[in-house]
């Protein structure tokens, strides 16, 4: 099958998705045709849930934007910042109209967020009472005034805004005075200022507008069913594009529900609280979920069942299948259906076991300068090794590509951002033409499905002109039983006057101690030599992992998981190998 006649067969079958020009325009669409049907389901202070329905969605959005506008912010850069909630997805929505948003990582030290609130000059930010005390102790730093409004207080304080009074002021506005309703707002001016990850260096401000966000609602509901019987439990972080406009803006745009996971620890009773029928997860979650479900297989079914070289759903006799696949989804509500994974490479094989369980993983690839999404995995083409197809009204080219046909990877539509914030140089830099070159390596099959091969900049480079991409080398490495996960970079030799592939590994103990009930030193240096020898010896020398360190404690991480490939990760690896050479 050819990549036209994928995309045309697609194009005739698209689902029925609403194009909205801009979020207002959408929120009272929804408002007048769901009405009272749940938007979201939430917990009250004793842990009983209740619904909020799209009319007092609407409602509440109204009195939050009428609020801000009477208190002098129209127009001005509202920060946002704290754990996902009800209070922060309608301060949301009411920040984008009003104004432009800026939505910040809770997990941030607050001289970062302090940062991001000089560079964006935010007039105002809401959040919770934790992030905003930390910010007020350094209040100092800040450059200029700023209204906190806090999302924990019930009433006011000499130092923050109650948002419960915060809102009532706006509802006490909204029959006689509603200056939210008649907000005129151009789909092409920036809304949304977003700080991206950092993975990469340091953070850039990513200016997006409502065209681009709507965009992708639109196209990625052509592709992936979501409706008003949807149900998602969202669990990733919302200040994210990926849950922002995947897990959230999505699923209002169709009338669909909307719960949150209380915490990773209360993830198992949440699904049995809000029985979801679709997640969004990132690949650390799934695998850790899966691994939740082998164990409760194992200890469920005959050893006889489990082969290290098949799946358990082809080795047990087909009248336990049902079953099986019963009981797991039991334990994940009941109705779950479909999962949609992204912000790193994921292992087809764990895609593929999912599947046999039942339960679709689609899988993806997107950044925040394309409001995310760019390619997907859908309802009507998935291939597990690869992250799919281009959404609608998106395309994507390879610049550049060597013999194995893999180059940076550009991209065009209507999702691709305005530019960096105050940034000309790097937003002139981002752009061939038309195209935003993402920095990301990927190359494209006779089918248009789309693999993503690395970073541009974590690309390994060696003396005789050799690429090597880290993420190939990790994937090998993170499959063996005694590796929990790993980094790989360059490192220069000055013995060799060339750059070496270098490991950091952080150990399964919990595997090492099943083969090992004391295991020692040596015992640990076997094993990790052997896995390294097994993979090098299927690697063109060039490729060959050279030298690696150990690492006690985990990988530093973003809030949605990825592995930080500079900063702390890098200076750590340098300086164990280093240590280890002086040895």
């Amino acid at each position: 099958m050819k990549k036209s006649s994928h995309l045309a067969y697609m194009q005739k079958h698209y689902f029925s998705a609403a194009n909205y020009s801009t979020l207002h325009e959408m929120l009272y669409s929804v408002s007048k045709k769901y009405g009272d049907k749940p938007a979201f389901i939430l917990k009250d202070s004793t842990g009983y849930p209740y619904t909020v329905s799209y009319f007092n969605l609407l409602k509440d959005v109204e009195s939050v934007g009428i609020s801000l506008i009477k208190n002098g912010f129209m127009n001005k850069k509202i920060a946002l910042i704290g754990k996902n909630s009800y209070k922060w997805a309608i301060s949301y929505l009411a920040a984008c109209i009003v104004g432009v948003v800026v939505p910040i990582d809770k997990e941030l030290h607050s001289d970062d967020v302090i940062n991001f609130l000089n560079v964006s000059e935010a007039a105002v930010i809401l959040g919770d009472d934790k992030n905003l005390s930390e910010i007020f102790e350094s209040n100092e730093k800040l450059e200029h005034d700023i209204t906190y409004i806090n999302f924990d207080l019930k009433a006011n304080t000499d130092s923050f805004y109650s948002f419960d009074a915060f809102k009532s002021s706006g509802l006490y506005n909204l029959e006689n005075d509603n200056k939210f309703k008649s907000i005129k707002i151009s789909p092409d001016e920036m809304h949304f200022l977003l700080f991206t990850s950092g993975t990469t260096g340091n953070s850039k401000g990513v200016c997006l507008s409502h065209k681009n966000i709507c965009s992708n609602i639109f196209s990625v509901g052509s592709i992936v069913k979501v409706s008003p019987s949807t149900s998602i439990l969202s669990i990733l972080p919302m200040h994210h594009t990926y849950e922002c406009t995947l897990g959230f803006l999505l699923v209002i745009s169709s009338g669909g529900t909307i719960s949150f996971c209380e915490g990773l620890k209360k993830l198992s009773n949440n699904f049995l609280e809000f029985k979801p029928n679709i997640i969004l997860s990132v690949p650390l979650l799934l695998e850790k979920l899966h691994k939740k479900i082998m164990k409760s297989l194992k200890d469920s079914l005959p050893e006889k069942y489990f082969k290290d070289d098949k799946h358990i759903m082809d080795c047990v006799p087909f009248f336990f299948k049902p079953i099986i696949k019963r009981k797991i989804l039991k334990s994940l509500g009941g109705n779950l259906k479909k999962i949609i994974v992204g912000a790193s490479a994921i292992d087809p094989k764990l895609l593929e076991s999912y599947e046999k369980f039942g339960i679709t993983v689609l899988s993806g690839y997107g950044l925040t300068e394309c409001s995310p999404l760019v390619a997907g995995n859908n309802d009507f083409f998935h291939k597990f090794d690869s992250c799919g197809l281009p959404i609608p009204n998106v395309e994507f080219v390879i610049d550049s590509p060597n013999k194995e046909g893999v180059g940076e990877i550009l991209v065009k539509g209507p999702n691709v951002m305005l530019g960096y914030y105050k940034n000309e140089e790097a937003t002139k830099a981002t752009f061939e033409g038309e195209y935003l070159k993402t920095g990301d390596l990927g190359k494209i099959d006779e089918n248009g499905y789309l693999y993503i091969c690395g970073r541009a900049k974590s690309v390994i480079i060696t003396k005789n002109g050799k690429n090597v991409y880290p993420e190939e080398l990790e994937d090998m490495l993170n499959k063996n039983d005694y590796i929990e996960e790993s980094l790989v970079a360059g490192t220069f030799n000055e013995a060799h006057k060339d750059t070496e592939v270098t490991a950091l590994i952080v150990l399964n103990m919990d595997n090492i101690r099943k083969k090992f009930k004391k295991p020692t030193k040596e015992d640990i240096t076997k094993l990790i030599n052997s896995a390294i020898k097994t993979i090098n010896d299927k690697l063109p020398n060039f490729k060959h992992i050279k030298n690696y360190v150990i690492k006690e404690d985990e990988l530093e991480k973003t809030t949605t998981q990825k592995v930080k490939r500079f900063g702390n990760n890098i200076e750590e690896l340098k300086n164990r190998l280093k240590n280890k050479r002086k040895k």
